[in-house]
């Protein structure tokens, strides 16, 4: 935090953006309004959301600047309905604004042996065990062994978004890579409205937004996600063509952390999945 920069300004600024980003996305005709003449710019004006919200034109305006003040639940449920957010964004609007109980989850230091011996437990099915940033902290044999040779530069950073978005070679192995990092990067948002002001997760991103062009694309769109099955279909070197179905599972008693486990989704990845072992 810089001398002049005042506690809150960071969590602010990040609501404003997302404010304005949602409220670009939006059609006029979705939300009832005549499509109007020429725009100057796409989606809804500040004084078409603070009508269709019931608020203060200078209110929204001011919300949307940073500026420090309150938001009711009442107010927020407005604005929330006006953008059209679905569950995730809503909960993600409610952190931004300060409007749901702080929840502070203390740094993990040391995973209990009990989650070690649950994730060991899963192979041969692949599973890491990551933070709600997908730093790896934990991985058992089958995930080691399904993305040895993985990098074509050197591991650095041991967190499975960097991992995608700063290896060359990931769109050419992850074969729904379009898929894969636009999830990863909405579960990184939706987390973010609790670390706003951690200085670790500030810079993390500004890093990754200088180094990828791609991620600072799709963290700009704001969408938020909520943890959900997705599916990760991986070109391996030895085995081919490999789809898994990705879950998160939650360790309790762990902090933040979960285990992100790679089920085989057919009967041809269940018989390919030997030819990834070392």
């Amino acid at each position: 935090m810089t001398t002049t920069e005042r506690p809150g300004t960071r969590r602010r600024t990040a609501l404003a953006e997302f404010l304005k980003a949602r409220r670009a996305r939006i059609d006029p005709t979705d939300v009832g309004l005549e499509p109007g003449g020429r725009r100057r710019t796409a989606g809804l004006r500040r004084e078409e959301v603070a009508l269709l919200a019931g608020v203060g034109l200078t209110w929204y305006t001011w919300l949307e600047q940073g500026r420090p003040i309150n938001a009711s639940y009442q107010v927020l449920d407005a604005i929330a309905r006006t953008l059209l957010l679905d569950a995730p964004a809503r909960l993600h609007l409610y952190d931004l604004a300060e409007a749901t109980p702080v929840r502070f989850t203390a740094p993990t230091t040391e995973v209990p042996e009990s989650v070690l011996i649950v994730l060991r437990s899963l192979d041969p099915v692949p599973a890491v065990l990551v933070n709600s940033r997908f730093d790896v902290i934990e991985a058992n044999d089958a995930h080691t062994e399904l993305f040895s040779g993985w990098h074509s530069l050197p591991c650095v950073h041991k967190n499975l978004l960097w991992c995608c978005v700063t290896e060359p070679l990931a769109r050419q192995r992850i074969t729904n890579y379009d898929e894969v990092v636009p999830y990863f990067i909405g579960r990184l948002r939706a987390e973010y409205a609790r670390h706003v002001d951690d200085p670790e997760w500030g810079e993390d991103i500004r890093r990754l937004s200088e180094l990828s062009e791609e991620f600072r694309e799709l963290w700009g769109r704001h969408d938020v996600i909520a943890p959900s099955p997705s599916n990760l279909r991986f070109d391996h070197g030895r085995a081919g063509e490999l789809t898994f179905v990705n879950q998160e599972l939650v360790a309790e008693g762990a902090g933040d952390l979960r285990i992100r486990v790679y089920t085989p989704a057919d009967a041809a990845t269940w018989d390919r999945l030997p030819r990834t072992r070392a």
